[in-house]
């Protein structure tokens, strides 16, 4: 299966423990496509629809839903959690994503 960076997948997250975000669920894949290709692990953002507005989350609609990439849950997780492809994130999500990250870790 080819994973590439932005696509979203339907992942199982659980088992988790705490405030971890919960059950299958949309996720997009953050980790670059060379990272996807060569390790048996990709680096993931949940997303979901029920959020409220808060620096680490983007909006994003995505087959027709809005929602939210939880960029506060960004985690690493085993390919074989990957249940099925379902679509890529918007050029203009992509960009939001990216400054985000770069706001929360870099700057």
């Amino acid at each position: 299966m080819e994973i590439k960076q932005y696509d979203v997948f339907l992942i199982a997250l659980d088992p988790t423990i705490g405030h971890e975000i919960k059950k299958s669920r949309p996720c997009a894949i953050l980790s670059p496509d060379e990272m996807n290709k060569y390790i048996s692990t990709v680096i993931i953002a949940p997303m979901t629809a029920q959020s409220h507005p808060y620096p680490s989350r983007v909006p994003v609609k995505f087959k027709e839903k809005n929602g939210w990439v939880v960029l506060d849950q960004i985690r690493t997780v085993d390919k074989r959690r990957l249940v099925k492809r379902l679509g890529e994130i918007d050029h203009n999500t992509i960009s939001s994503i990216k400054s985000t990250i770069k706001e929360m870790l870099v700057d």
